[in-house]
């Protein structure tokens, strides 16, 4: 049966406390394995705001009804309110999710200080905010993270070669086509990664004709017939955790009738046994319904 790793990246404080539980419970009622990837110090999503001067920003916000699905005080963290820190006040809530048989791993520390800065960081700052995120994660867990998903698919060589010191046998930071072997500008390598390989909803919604009663018809159609190594889907706790849910339980059911086996991103990888994975750059790019560039797996 085809391979289908669900891969969760868990933003903000609302998304940790209210998304989360819900996601738990869907994927429990389906027998569903996924990837928690949470942010583990302060909630700034208001500092975002200033991406507003981007290219198509303002038009994707427009398209996918932040403040609906954000919710107004989440918009205003770390700008006219307090960020709240999410791996002190929710720690049991991220074991509970270790508790009921899910991975988790690191999405991040600061999720808008990465997703906006990290692209354009030496290699100090950024080994500085990786190690801030290890420290809390082994502070909630006691064991190291095995796994890292980049927020915002935003990295830089100096983040793939710490993920390769931690030794990590895996990583889900790019986007692309099937699992590769990262070939940094100075011809060193890092640990495998697994890209995700379809668009996220808010990528989808508002465009091309796609709205919240379609969107699952339109991904579950690029998934009909399986490539060789399956699929990764990134969701949000903010979005299938929370008013999308229903879409996302159309996407469990959907996938579960394709013939797919709905996975960790542990057990995607062990699926990959004795698979000669190619080496291949990664490239800063743009993606569709996405504003800014992000990482790519080359050729993507």
């Amino acid at each position: 049966m085809p391979l289908l790793a669900l891969k969760i990246d868990v933003d903000t404080y609302r998304g940790t406390r209210e998304g989360v539980p819900q996601l738990v419970r869907m994927l429990q009622a389906h027998q569903a394995g996924a990837t928690f990837l949470f942010s583990l110090g302060p909630d700034h999503t208001g500092r975002a705001l200033r991406r507003a001067f981007r290219p198509g920003f303002m038009k994707k916000v427009s398209r996918t009804s932040v403040l609906e699905h954000y919710g107004l005080k989440t918009l205003l963290y770390g700008t006219l309110l307090p960020g709240p820190d999410i791996g002190r006040t929710c720690a049991d809530i991220l074991r509970s999710v270790r508790d009921a048989g899910f991975e988790t791993g690191i999405h991040t520390f600061d999720h808008v200080k990465w997703q906006d800065y990290v692209a354009g960081k030496d290699a100090a700052w950024t080994e500085r905010e990786m190690a801030r995120a290890m420290q809390r994660y082994t502070e909630i867990f006691g064991p190291p993270a095995a796994t890292h998903g980049a927020a915002g698919w935003q990295m830089n060589d100096a983040a793939y070669r710490q993920e390769q010191r931690w030794g990590m046998a895996y990583c889900s930071d790019t986007r692309g086509t099937h699992p590769f072997i990262p070939l940094l500008a100075n011809g060193e390598t890092s640990c495998p990664q697994l890209p995700t390989t379809l668009p996220t909803l808010d990528e989808l919604i508002g465009a091309d004709g796609v709205t919240v009663d379609n969107v699952a018809d339109a991904i579950l159609a690029m998934t009909r017939t399986p490539p060789p190594h399956g699929h990764v889907y990134t969701l949000h706790a903010e979005l299938e955790g929370m008013k999308l849910a229903p879409v996302f339980k159309q996407l469990l059911s959907g996938w579960q009738r394709q013939g797919y086996t709905l996975v960790s991103m542990a057990d995607y990888y062990a699926g990959l046994d004795g698979v000669a994975l190619p080496r291949q750059p990664v490239r800063m790019g743009e993606i569709a319904g996405r504003s800014g560039t992000l990482a790519l797996q080359g050729g993507h």
